[in-house]
C-alpha cells in the first residue's frame, strides 16, 4: 500500500499525470509510461470479492497504510484523504475553511481498483468557463468571477456489485380490442364512434439475468443529483489495480457509505429493474397484478475510485458545486439565478406579446 515507485531521474516519488496519462515525476517533470511492466509492477489483478462473506466478517484489504492524514469538513461532512503528507486549507467539495484532523477507530476497506483521470485541468477549465457562458440567467458577477481556480481533482468512493438473477413472474395481461357504439351528438344527430375494451388473461414467465459492475456511491461530498448527472463511468472495461501512484498529488475521498447500506441500496435498485424487466415480458399492451419471485445468487463487490473534477463555491447563503466526470468529461452544475435578468426577461416577453396584439387587431 505505501511502496513507493521512485522517478529514474531524481528519486521522486511519480504521480499519475492526467494529460500525459502517464506517471511523471512532480519536481524535474520526467514521465515513465503506463506500460504493462509498470502495471505488473505496481498493481495486483482486479478481483471481485464475495459479498456474502464480507458482510459476515471484515474483509482482508483494510487501511490506507501510514502515509495518510484525513481532515472532515464542518460544513458538507466530507471526509478526505492524502497520502503524499498534504494538508488541506479549504475543502474541497465547498469551499469551506471549516475543516479538522479526522481519526477513526475502523479502517477503511482498501480501494481495488481505481479509474485514473483521462480529462486534465486545463481541458476542464475551457469546459467550465463555456458551461458558466452558457447560463443566461446567471449573475454577471457569477459569470466574470475566477471560479476556475478553485477547480480539484478528486477520486470519489464507489462500490461496484455483480449479481446474477433467476426470476419468476405472474400477471394479468390485457389486450385492446374495439368497438363500435352510436351516439348522438349535441345537434341531435348520430355519430357512431370507436370504443376501448381491454380483454384479459392470465399470464406467466421467467427472468435470468446478469447485473454487471452496478455503481452505488459512497461520496457525501458530492451532491447527488449532479453525480447521477455525469454517470457512466466505465468501470466495466477501464478499471486498473489500485495503486498509490494514481492518488499521489489528488484528494481522494473516504466512503461514508459503508458496504452493509451501499449492498442494500444495490438490492433495492437491483429489484426495481428486475421489476421492470419482467414487466416487459408480459405479452399483450397492458398489464396489471405483476407479481414477481427472485433470487439472487453469486453476488459480488469491489471498492473503487473514480475521477471528479469538482468546483465548489458559496454565492449569498448557498453552496454550489459544478463537477465534471475525471474521464468522460460529462458537466454538471449548479448556479444561482438573477432575478433582475429573470424580470426583465419576463418583461420583454410581455411587451412582445402586447406590441403583436396590437399590430394583428389593427391589420
Amino acid at each position: 500500500m505505501v511502496r513507493k515507485h521512485p522517478c529514474p531521474e531524481c528519486g521522486a516519488n511519480l504521480e499519475w499525470n492526467a494529460k500525459a496519462q502517464s506517471l511523471k515525476c512532480p519536481y524535474c517533470g520526467t514521465i515513465v509510461p503506463w506500460s504493462k511492466e509498470v502495471r505488473e509492477e505496481l498493481g495486483q489483478a482486479i478481483v471481485e470479492q464475495d459479498l456474502a462473506e464480507a458482510l459476515s466478517q471484515p474483509p482482508s484489504g483494510r487501511g490506507w497504510g501510514q502515509q495518510r492524514n484525513e481532515v472532515q469538513c464542518q460544513n458538507c461532512r466530507a471526509i478526505s484523504v492524502f497520502v503524499d503528507g498534504r494538508v488541506a486549507q479549504r475543502c474541497d467539495f465547498c469551499g469551506s475553511p471549516a475543516i479538522v484532523a479526522h481519526e477513526d477507530g475502523s479502517d477503511a476497506i482498501t480501494p481495488q481498483s481505481i479509474l485514473p483521470f483521462k480529462i486534465s485541468d486545463g481541458q476542464i477549465r475551457d469546459k467550465i468557463r463555456q458551461w458558466y457562458g452558457s447560463r443566461w440567467f446567471a449573475p454577471n458577477k457569477l459569470k466574470h468571477a475566477a471560479l476556475t481556480d478553485t477547480l480539484h481533482g478528486v477520486y470519489l468512493p464507489y462500490w461496484t456489485f455483480d449479481a446474477y438473477v433467476s426470476a419468476t413472474w405472474q400477471a394479468e395481461a390485457g389486450f385492446y380490442y374495439y368497438t363500435t357504439e352510436s351516439y348522438r351528438d349535441a345537434n341531435g344527430n348520430t355519430q357512431t364512434r370507436q370504443v376501448r375494451h381491454t380483454r384479459w388473461e392470465s399470464a406467466s414467465g421467467q427472468l435470468k439475468h446478469f447485473f454487471d459492475d452496478e455503481l452505488v456511491p459512497g461520496t457525501v461530498g458530492v451532491h447527488a443529483k449532479l453525480l447521477r448527472a455525469v454517470e457512466p463511468f466505465p468501470t466495466t472495461t477501464d478499471l486498473q489495480p489500485y495503486t498509490p501512484e494514481f492518488v499521489r498529488g489528488w484528494t481522494v475521498e473516504r466512503y461514508q457509505v459503508d458496504l452493509h447500506k451501499a449492498a442494500t441500496l444495490n438490492e433495492q435498485d437491483m429489484d426495481h429493474q428486475v421489476q421492470a424487466m419482467c414487466a416487459h415480458q408480459v405479452p399483450g399492451d397492458t398489464h396489471r397484478n405483476l407479481r414477481v419471485q427472485r433470487q439472487y445468487a453469486g453476488r459480488t463487490f469491489k471498492h473503487v475510485l473514480v475521477p471528479i473534477w469538482v468546483v465548489g463555491y458559496t454565492y449569498g447563503s448557498k453552496n454550489y458545486q459544478i463537477i465534471a466526470n475525471g474521464y468522460t468529461a460529462q458537466i454538471a452544475g449548479e448556479r444561482p439565478y438573477s432575478w433582475v435578468k429573470i424580470f426583465f426577461a419576463v418583461l420583454c416577453a410581455v411587451l412582445i406579446l402586447l406590441t403583436v396584439m396590437t399590430w394583428v387587431q389593427n391589420s
